[in-house]
């Protein structure tokens, strides 16, 4: 099965002209040493062995970046198979398209030296022309995002045919969802994201943010990628926050409680504690009853207003 990737080539696509020109897509994360051999079947033992080396060359970053930095290396060197698809910006607002051709390799002493061997189309997709959802996606944070849901309309950009009417979006649990509520959804997030400090949560939280960007929105983990990670002003504190478009059911619960469960065993600190927040725009009986029983859980209604001013 052919699988689709935005693939970023060095911050705000610095290296994408020498990444066109020498036919190849890279990571760097200054983990210069070649790690043939050394990728891991899943990312997580990856992930184990190296965030501690990462750590020690980058002993003032987060296990947060860490995992970040990590998770992309695997995810570029190892999970992308010959024939897949990827999608790098330019930066001017296009996305080259790109095939996976070779298996992993290390260029020395090169920019993006964890490499792999790519052959660039003459095709590009203009940012303008994707769906919103599609432009969603491809925007997310992180060196590499995965857009299999927006296959279909992924191969129609490139063949120059009209945007698939009623495209559903596959969601990172594998669900199909409905464009529409998804791109409602996918608001609400940037909207809390945007406008964070002016939160009840914004008072107490920050948004985890590395060297100034925001890495803390749709954190990827091994069951899903969480909508926002937060940290407490003291730092003692790392809130996982699950975002509903709609009323909250007692399913949300398990699910956010498995993201905790990751962020625990994997990013927290020596003595920060994991919380969570369930935010929707309503509630029910079962789930009141559900979160009466965790109570490192919390639940806030959001209220969206809408007005029309005189000019």
């Amino acid at each position: 099965m052919k699988n689709y990737n935005r693939v970023m080539l060095g911050r705000k696509s610095i290296y994408a002209k020498a990444c066109f020109e020498g036919g190849f897509a890279g990571t760097d994360f200054d983990l210069h040493e070649d790690l043939t051999g050394k990728f891991t079947e899943t990312w997580r033992p990856f992930n184990a062995a190296y965030i501690p080396v990462y750590l020690k060359i980058h002993p003032d970053k987060s296990r947060v970046a860490a995992g970040l930095a990590c998770g992309a290396i695997w995810t570029v060197s190892k999970m992308l198979r010959p024939g897949d698809v990827i999608l790098s910006p330019d930066g001017t607002g296009r996305y080259r398209v790109g095939e996976i051709e070779g298996e992993y390799s290390y260029a020395h002493g090169e920019i993006l030296p964890h490499r792999r061997t790519v052959c660039w189309h003459d095709a590009y997709i203009d940012r303008a022309t994707m769906s919103e959802a599609l432009r969603n996606s491809t925007g997310s944070i992180g060196t590499v995002s995965n857009i299999n849901g927006h296959a279909e309309e992924i191969e129609a950009l490139i063949a120059g045919m009209p945007i698939p009417a009623a495209a559903a979006v596959m969601t990172s649990e594998g669900l199909i969802e409905d464009p529409v509520a998804f791109g409602m959804e996918k608001h609400l997030e940037d909207f809390l994201v945007a406008n964070w400090s002016q939160t009840e949560l914004g008072r107490d939280y920050d948004i985890f943010t590395d060297d100034g960007e925001i890495v803390g929105q749709q954190y990827l983990t091994d069951t899903g990628a969480l909508d926002i990670l937060a940290i407490s002003k003291d730092r003692k504190r790392l809130l996982v926050v699950e975002l509903k478009k709609g009323r909250a059911s007692d399913a949300v619960v398990g699910q956010i409680l498995r993201y905790m469960g990751f962020v625990q065993e994997e990013l927290a600190e020596e003595g920060q504690i994991v919380e969570g927040a369930v935010i929707a725009l309503d509630d029910d009986h079962r789930i009141r009853r559900a979160l009466a029983m965790v109570p490192s859980v919390s639940f806030f209604r959001y209220k969206v207003s809408f007005q029309l001013l005189r000019a």
